[in-house]
């Protein structure tokens, strides 16, 4: 049987590797073109998924020693799409300049969407620091008819 071909230019693809041997002897595949990224797992039934890259949120890299001895790293993916969520990249070669990449790419494509990450904003002020104004709280209006 012939699997259907994303049309897409795929500009990253590895496999899911086991840490015994560091070999690619796994049915999960990572792919990554300039706009999304695909999970494909599977050997007899098949599940593909994908997340656009302007939903990729944060991004951070894990090796443990054993990962480290066998040469893979699992990269951690906090991603704002509803079918998907957070999900991770396992035991690929090369994490490090795999994480750049995906990081370049998701930069790209949030700046060509125009998205901007809104986790720190609260009541339209922006709290960079995750502290509230006091007056975001003071609800009191020294007008307002009320009993004290």
């Amino acid at each position: 049987m012939a699997r259907d071909k994303v049309s897409t230019d795929i500009l990253w693809k590895d496999r899911k590797r086991i840490l015994f041997f560091g070999l690619p002897w796994s049915f999960t595949r990572y792919s990554v073109s300039k706009d999304r990224f695909f999970i494909s797992k599977g050997f007899f039934s098949i599940k593909d998924d994908e997340v656009r890259l302007y939903r990729i949120m944060d991004i951070s890299l894990e090796r443990s020693f054993m990962q480290r001895l066998v040469g893979v790293g699992t990269i951690k993916v906090c991603s704002g799409d509803k079918t998907m969520g957070d999900f991770e990249i396992k035991n690929i070669k090369r994490p490090k300049a795999t994480k750049e990449l995906l990081s370049d790419l998701v930069e790209k494509q949030r700046d060509i969407k125009r998205v901007v990450n809104r986790e720190n904003m609260i009541d339209g002020h922006d709290h960079s620091d995750g502290q509230a104004d006091i007056d975001d709280f003071d609800n009191n209006d020294d007008d307002a008819p009320f009993d004290r």
